[in-house]
């Protein structure tokens, strides 16, 4: 660029050295030829800051030491939680058995029992084993000869005192006259015997009203109907006793036949598991079962009658022996086997803590009991670890709720299904609460955490500890090579095909490139594995046994074609003109910025026109982008910075008499971040100064009071977003990009636009402050202060400070005119 006669030029700008274009991956540092060569990787990489955190929270024993892990999705966080936990094998308390079983006192408690770890599910086998022993031999103890004969002699007994007191009272009527008739309405009652037939005496009224019988004798034979009347009342209550007593004596004969047995069936059961509670329900099992003998009795009639019944589809059978079974609801192999680790992908309330299923009988009607209770995840990881979405329990309706109740006294209450969500649908059944002692790890995004401990009381009491996952990790010669070890792992895991060294190079280039630095690897593993599978794909449809360099660079080229359509269409747009980007010549008071647009996980660069202009007023910067409604929040700290950069440069001994817009031409959709704020203070120098800037070169760069130069994100995509656009344009041999120093350790460009700047075809500037940045932009150097406090002459500097000088001179005497 030709300075203008007059002016001082500018010193040779400072390039990027090829060597820090971008960071190769040597081959050579591997020492084997595929990765079939490799044991799998087994070990977690890049995250020793997170699992150290986890260490830490699933050995610390103490109230609230449960673990949220947050950071970016695609570091195998979920995955992680398991492998870590099972490899450290942390010490904890084995949980024992837990089974519900009826309680004959209050049936709509169901009893928890604890069971020493292996021994629940057995104790339900032997207890079912024991019912069915008894039903079948039970009804053969009431068939024997022996429990006949002393059932016929209480009968017989019994039959005979009966017999007695009837026969007696019977001979007294006789001699009275005076028989029993049964008279409806009115049950057996004593009636008089008139000419040998029994008479009511409503009929013997009726003879006496009509002069056919005596009255003084019908009244008589009324005062010895009552007196007998009251003497069959008294035999009637002897009779009943009798028969009650011997009711009794049949049923103490009943248990006395069946006690020898059951007792023995279930003295067995207490020998074998010598447990308290056990012993109490067994013998409340015991006294159930003498006391409803009822049950066993014609055992084979009711099954044959119950196997006719009609009944509709799906209809439940009733098992009378239903309360003697047992429900196991927590069981383990009596070995041990660790603490479970649990990771539940769906936590919903019934996945979580179980719920109490409804049976229907054949009339339709719901009901539940102890043998409907289920299970949760929550439950199943008990004396362990359950892993669970941060975001899923909070979405899922009163998960949060019951969650933050269980951590918080250690107990884990069962409902029925729509308990908790509709209060007058809740059933009589309340399950003794199950003690549990489980650490609970969600996995989310930082910023729920964040949210939670602001603003969730309970959250910072029962989630203590905080394991931050990083997207990144150092390049070091370790993590190089256990990369080729984790694409052995996803070789064995998804049958992909080895790759090469070559191969290996490039997945490793691809992973510096994502995490954004040349010395730094990306730790989104899930990235890497997508980029395997698609280059094993690639390798099949080229023949290929081996996926090589090639193979994951079309992987690389199809996966961009898959989702630039919308940049090809911007990239379009500019080169027809529509959207005006100039890439060569000069103007004043415009330069080429640089954007990144991300659309669905695909990030590119998108060159902006960026356009300033300066007059005389008080206004100071005015932001188009703000006026419009269009400029977010840092847009605006950047557009206040470059402000205060103009005070601090420009006004420190006389005032900023200046009203200048900035606009990002042809924006229509918001504007946001400050990574532009050092292109818009050349637009406003070059307009401020009157000298023309390069339409060649684009500018990315934040910047601060002092006029620093700051790093910027993608810096990649901002080079190669303008390099596409010369190139479609036309090469001249000129064109480049400045770009913060700081960000030269972040360069990872295709290598294309490498070869391009190597070539001298493209060029990059890394520049530390504006100065020198607009002399590149401006060919004209841009000058220092001088003592007296002006700047050199024939500098832009001095251009722009003679400008505002002149504005605030030409504001004074205007406004000194006006008034």
């Amino acid at each position: 660029m030709k300075t203008p006669e007059g002016l001082k030029p500018a010193g040779p700008p400072r390039r990027v050295l090829p060597e820090q274009l971008r960071w190769r991956c040597d081959p050579k540092l591997f020492d084997f030829e595929t990765t079939a060569e490799l044991e799998p990787l087994d070990t977690i990489i890049g995250q020793e800051r997170a699992l150290k955190a986890i260490k830490l929270g699933v050995e610390l024993y103490g109230s609230g030491y449960n673990i949220f892990i947050c950071g970016l999705s695609g570091t195998g966080r979920a995955t992680t939680v398991k492998q870590v936990l099972e490899r450290i094998q942390p010490r904890c308390a084995p949980a024992p058995d837990r089974c519900y079983v009826h309680n004959f006192q209050r049936p709509e408690q169901p009893r928890l029992l604890a069971l020493p770890r292996g021994q629940a599910t057995r104790f339900r086998k032997d207890m079912d084993r024991a019912i069915d022993f008894l039903r079948a031999r039970l009804p053969q103890l009431f068939e024997d000869e022996k429990y006949h004969r002393a059932r016929s002699r209480i009968l017989d007994r019994y039959g005979g005192q009966e017999k007695l007191l009837l026969e007696s009272f019977s001979e007294q009527l006789r001699k009275d006259q005076f028989a029993l008739a049964e008279i409806g309405g009115v049950g057996t009652t004593v009636v008089p015997v008139i000419d040998g037939q029994p008479m009511p005496m409503d009929k013997l009224q009726e003879l006496v009203t009509g002069g056919q019988f005596d009255a003084k004798q019908a009244q008589q034979i009324a005062l010895r109907q009552e007196q007998l009347q009251k003497d069959f009342v008294t035999i009637y209550r002897k009779t009943l006793e009798l028969q009650r007593a011997m009711n009794m004596e049949l049923e103490l004969l009943e248990k006395e036949t069946a006690s020898v047995l059951v007792h023995s069936v279930l003295e067995d059961m207490k020998e074998k598991y010598p447990h308290e509670s056990v012993a109490e329900h067994l013998d409340a099992v015991a006294e159930s079962l003498l006391d409803n003998l009822i049950l066993f009795k014609a055992q084979q009639e009711r099954e044959e009658a119950e196997a006719s019944r009609l009944l509709p589809p799906g209809a439940a059978v009733v098992d009378p022996f239903r309360i003697y079974r047992v429900n196991v609801v927590l069981a383990h192999d009596e070995e041990g086997g660790g603490c479970p680790v649990v990771v539940e992908t769906s936590p919903t309330y019934v996945n979580l803590f179980g719920t109490i299923q409804r049976t229907y009988d054949v009339r339709g009607l719901a009901h539940s009991d102890f043998m409907d209770i289920r299970p949760g995840s929550l439950l199943q990881a008990d004396g362990g670890y359950l892993a669970i979405n941060a975001l899923d329990a909070l979405s899922e309706p009163g998960v949060w709720k019951a969650l933050k109740r269980t951590l918080t006294y250690g107990k884990l209450e069962v409902h029925g299904m729509l308990e908790w969500m509709v209060p007058f649908s809740a059933s009589a059944l309340k399950p003794e609460p199950l003690p549990v002692n489980v650490k609970v790890v969600l996995i989310g995004e930082a910023y729920l955490y964040d949210l939670l401990y602001a603003y969730e009381e309970d959250f910072k009491k029962i989630f203590k500890v905080k394991a931050d996952f990083d997207s990144e990790m150092k390049r070091t010669s370790e993590s190089l090579q256990q990369y080729p070890r984790l694409l052995r792992k996803l070789m064995q895991e998804d049958h992909l095909r080895p790759f090469d060294r070559e191969a290996v190079a490039a997945v490793v280039e691809y992973a510096a490139r994502r995490a954004g630095r040349q010395d730094k690897l990306t730790a989104r593993f899930s990235d890497i594995a997508d980029l395997a599978r698609e280059a094993s794909y690639w390798a099949g449809e080229d023949k290929s046994e081996t996926v090589r360099w090639r193979h994951v660079e079309k992987a690389l080229e199809e996966r961009t074609q898959r989702h630039n359509l919308v940049q090809s269409k911007i990239r379009e747009m500019m080169e027809e003109n529509v959207l005006l980007i100039d890439v060569t010549g000069e103007r004043v008071g415009q330069v080429n910025g640089l954007s990144v647009l991300e659309m669905g996980g695909y990030a590119f660069g998108k060159p902006v026109r960026i356009t300033a202009t300066a007059a005389m007023g008080r206004q100071g910067i005015i932001n188009i982008e703000r006026e419009a409604n269009l400029s977010g929040r840092l847009h605006d700290k950047g557009m206040a910075i470059l402000s205060g950069y103009l005070r601090q440069k420009f006004a420190q001994a006389k005032p900023l008499s200046l009203a200048a817009s900035v606009c990002f031409e042809q924006s229509y959709s918001g504007v946001d971040g400050d990574s532009a704020s050092s292109t818009e203070i050349y637009a406003l120098l070059s307009s401020l100064a009157g000298l023309p800037l390069r339409q060649d070169i684009a500018v990315t760069g934040s910047l601060n009071q002092k006029g620093d130069i700051q790093a910027i994100g993608g810096v990649n995509y901002k080079i190669e977003g303008f390099y596409e656009l010369c190139k479609a344009k036309g090469l001249t041999g000129e064109q480049g990009v400045i770009l913060p120093i700081e960000n030269v350790p972040d360069l990872m460009l295709r290598p294309e636009v490498v070869e391009a700047i190597q070539a001298g075809r493209f060029h990059l500037y890394p520049i530390a402050t504006v100065d020198e940045g607009i002399e590149i932009l401006t060919g004209v150097k841009a000058g220092e202060r001088q003592p007296d406090g002006s700047f050199e002459e024939g500098t832009v500097n001095g251009l722009v400070d003679t400008r505002l000088r002149e504005l605030a001179e030409g504001l004074r005497s205007y406004e000194a005119r006006v008034e």
